[in-house]
C-alpha cells in the first residue's frame, strides 16, 4: 500500500510525465507550425525550442518520481506522436526523438549524482548539458546545420531559468526541504 508521500509523488510523476510528452509533440507542432522565432539578443531558434528547454526540468520531475524507464518510455512515445504530426517533414521528428534520447543520457550522468545534495542546482547543471546536446544533434540531423545553435541555446536557457526559478518559488512555499520524494 502507497503512503500518502508516496501517492502524492506518483500523481505529481504521472503529471509531470504527460507534460513530457505533450512538450515533445508540442516542440515538433510549432517548428512544422512557425518556423523560427526570436528568442531575443538578434537571435532566431525553430518555434519549439520553448517547449524543448521546458521539456528537461519535466523529464527531471519523472525521473525523481517514476524512474527512468518512465522517462525512456516518454521519450519514445513523444517521438512517435511527433513523427505524425510531422507529415510533411519526418527529418524534425527524427531529429527531436534521436537528440531528447541522447540528451536524457547525458542527463543521467549529470543530474542522477548531484540530484540528491542539490536538487535545484543539479535541473539547472543537467539542462544546461542536455540543452546544448539536445540542440547541436537536433539542428545537425533536422537542418543539417548548426545555423540556429546560438537561438536554441539562450531559448531553452530561458524556460530553464523559468522553470528553477517556478521550481525554488513552489518550494519555499509549500516549505519543502527536499525534492525526493517529495
Amino acid at each position: 500500500m502507497l503512503s500518502i508521500r508516496d501517492d502524492r509523488a506518483r500523481t505529481i510523476g504521472l503529471v509531470a510525465v504527460a507534460l513530457y510528452i505533450a512538450t515533445v509533440f508540442a516542440a515538433n507542432w510549432a517548428i512544422d507550425r512557425y518556423g523560427p522565432v526570436s528568442v531575443g539578443f538578434g537571435l532566431m531558434a525553430p518555434a519549439g525550442v520553448y517547449f524543448a528547454g521546458l521539456a528537461f526540468t519535466l523529464r527531471d520531475i519523472t525521473h525523481d518520481t517514476l524512474g527512468r524507464l518512465w522517462v525512456l518510455g516518454a521519450i519514445i512515445i513523444g517521438a512517435l506522436l511527433s513523427a505524425w504530426v510531422a507529415v510533411d517533414n519526418r527529418d524534425i521528428a527524427l531529429a527531436s526523438g534521436v537528440a531528447f534520447l541522447v540528451s536524457e543520457l547525458f542527463d543521467f550522468a549529470v543530474y542522477t549524482p548531484l540530484r540528491e545534495r542539490n536538487w535545484l542546482g543539479a535541473v539547472a547543471l543537467s539542462n544546461i548539458v542536455g540543452l546544448v546536446a539536445d540542440s547541436i544533434l537536433f539542428l545537425w540531423i533536422a537542418f543539417g546545420s548548426l545555423d540556429f545553435l546560438e537561438g536554441q541555446i539562450v531559448g531553452k536557457l530561458w524556460m530553464t531559468v523559468l522553470a528553477v526559478a517556478l521550481l525554488t518559488a513552489w518550494r519555499r512555499t509549500s516549505r519543502r526541504s527536499t525534492w525526493a520524494p517529495l
